[in-house]
């Protein structure tokens, strides 16, 4: 089903109110804190970006504080904070791509949702075409492909498509060359999604090593100490992050 995009002047306003009542009453139950690790997501979220994430935006919608925050459902175009279904100690970061029902598949890099082709000015392609990837689900898949995924094609593959089973979210990263995803490991469970990143509160121009080798802590400290001013994307700095509806 189409979704609608909120009001322009409602959704600026709305942001903005969540963005300050996390920030002062923000705990890990509220928000937490991330960093953009990899490329995954480029250009939308860079290598460095630190995000603060909304914890309670896909909440229910009977909970205390409904008529407090603006809960919302996760719908397609969403990015979100969710646990790796291989190994839920890690995070990722994607876009929902397909919902529940949702017919999906790609074609030559092209997206193909419940039968009509998207404008997706948020994807971006840095590598040459990949047999599987980009003509999911019906291409050979590759030695990237984890059992899960497989079992995806299996159970939930007709006539072409990937048909999205109820409680289940098929998520993709905007680099579409370079995402580990449900392309490659599977549909995300709706219980592993945290939240969604509300706004990029800080970003530094780190590499990927920095930021996930606990050994190059020291290192990456020091480069913040020497370099915070030149290496600090102060242009992203408190920039709020927006989904794109796909409709």
């Amino acid at each position: 089903m189409p979704v609608t995009p909120e009001p322009p002047v409602r959704g600026f306003v709305a942001e903005w109110a969540v963005t300050f009542i996390l920030l002062l009453f923000g705990t890990t139950t509220l928000c937490q804190a991330f960093v953009i690790p990899s490329g995954s997501m480029e250009d939308t979220l860079l290598v460095g970006d630190h995000l603060l994430v909304d914890k309670l935006a896909y909440a229910p919608h009977d909970s205390a504080t409904s008529s407090v925050l603006p809960y919302a459902d996760v719908k397609r175009g969403d990015i979100i904070i969710f646990r790796y279904p291989i190994d839920i100690s890690q995070t990722f970061v994607k876009r929902v791509m397909g919902v529940p029902g949702d017919r999906i598949h790609l074609e030559n890099r092209h997206v193909f949702l419940n039968g009509h082709a998207l404008d997706e000015p948020y994807a971006v392609y840095k590598a040459p075409p990949s047999q599987y990837a980009d003509d999911f689900p019906t291409g050979r898949p590759n030695g990237n492909v984890f059992p899960r995924a497989m079992k995806m094609l299996a159970d939930n593959v007709q006539n072409g498509e990937l048909v999205v089973p109820p409680g289940y979210y098929l998520a993709m990263g905007d680099n579409r060359d370079n995402s580990s995803d449900s392309r490659f490991w599977g549909l995300v469970p709706r219980e592993n999604i945290i939240g969604k990143p509300l706004m990029i509160y800080w970003s530094y121009d780190a590499s990927t090593q920095d930021l996930s080798d606990p050994g190059a802590t020291v290192s990456h400290l020091t480069d913040i100490v020497i370099h915070f001013p030149t290496k600090t994307r102060w242009s992203r700095t408190f920039r709020l992050i927006h989904s794109y509806p796909v409709l």
